[in-house]
């Protein structure tokens, strides 16, 4: 019976880290002759086979840049604010540094299998746009980083994990918006969140909560305790939706229920702050009138509403532009891996632009 060697193995033989061996059976990087033969000696000895993945990568080039997606029937992610000005700065940026863009998409809940983009050999680097945290997720991700492949999240971090990520601050655009609310007068400012599955969600819940805590609009939570998780936040004030349109249409009957216990609202995203609109009219609420409205994005749509929406303004633009030029500027250089890599990490200022649907 044919037993098959690890990595892992290699590198307790050899007394390197993983991401050392992975170094020297691709071949790329600065190592030291001695380390080199350490390695090498241990795989020959164990009879160990390196990634064909890895070793491939390093030696051929496809001239493209993959673009994860997540595909969900009937919604028309290319009209999407987010998605558009994602995709147009990644494009600017490839064109610039001589790639083409290959999109590919994923189905949201079931199981991702990036090494197959590079196992392919269609791309020289990826750019993954709605990734969830779960486990599975998680997994092929410290895969590809492990093997030192130039991939890059968008607009989503993984708590504990040293992934390259894009990402603005979302904590601080939130505190930003619900503070505004405060210093308008309101009080009882509710909050229409997004799936929790995504990182942007928990970090605006957290901004929320921060802004309403110092006023004693909410209970502070205990010494070392999560805001999220503190339940700090009442069931007639927290509200969640999908960043759809149509879920924020749905809240909107919900809020209706709870109207005399709420002034304001502060949605995690302009279509849901738009749906909500819309729902709370039919039931003879008006927007900037008997109720304020925030919402998140600044999208082309929040100018256009009526009244104009207040929003939070992401680079969205200028994300998927350094996330391009990451990844590509890693796979011109060849891969890294583990503790010999510096995971490029950046996390980009929001702004807050005023209209009319929260003035008194």
């Amino acid at each position: 019976m044919e037993f098959i060697v690890t990595r892992k193995e290699v590198a307790e033989l050899a007394g390197v880290s993983e991401a050392t061996v992975s170094r020297v059976m691709s071949g790329v990087g600065p190592i030291k002759a001695e380390t080199r033969q350490r390695v090498l000696e241990a795989a020959q000895s164990l009879n160990y086979h390196p990634n064909a993945i890895a070793q491939s990568f390093a030696r051929r080039r496809s001239g493209n840049v993959g673009v994860v997606l997540p595909y969900v029937p009937k919604v028309h992610i290319f009209s999407t604010y987010y998605f558009s000005e994602v995709l147009s700065g990644i494009g600017q940026q490839v064109k610039e540094m001589g790639y083409d863009m290959l999109l590919m998409f994923r189905t949201p809940g079931v199981e991702s299998d990036y090494m197959r983009i590079f196992r392919s050999q269609k791309v020289d680097a990826c750019i993954i746009l709605g990734a969830t945290d779960t486990p599975g997720e998680r997994e092929e991700l410290r895969t590809m980083a492990e093997a030192g492949l130039p991939f890059c999240l968008v607009n989503q971090h993984f708590a504990g994990e040293r992934f390259p990520e894009i990402d603005a601050d979302h904590t601080e655009g939130s505190y930003r918006a619900v503070r505004h609310l405060i210093g308008k007068g309101y009080r009882h400012i509710a909050f229409l969140n997004g799936s929790p599955q995504y990182s942007n969600s928990g970090d605006r819940l957290r901004g929320y909560v921060q802004a309403m805590q110092e006023d004693g609009l909410l209970p502070e939570a205990e010494a070392g305790e999560d805001v999220i998780g503190a339940g700090a936040v009442p069931p007639h004030w927290y509200y969640e939706g999908n960043y759809s349109r149509t879920s924020g249409y749905k809240a909107a009957a919900e809020m209706v229920r709870n109207r005399e216990r709420i002034d304001a609202v502060f949605a995690s995203n302009d279509r849901m702050a738009i749906g909500l609109m819309q729902g709370l009219r039919e039931h003879g609420i008006v927007p900037g009138r008997d109720i304020a409205i925030v919402g998140y994005d600044d999208s082309e749509a929040a100018r256009v509403t009526d009244p104009p929406l207040t929003s939070v303004a992401v680079p969205f633009y200028e994300m998927g532009r350094l996330a391009a030029e990451s990844v590509l500027t890693r796979a011109a250089g060849g891969s890294q891996t583990g503790e010999e890599a510096s995971p490029v990490s950046i996390k980009l200022e929001t702004k807050l632009v005023v209209r009319q649907s929260c003035e008194r």
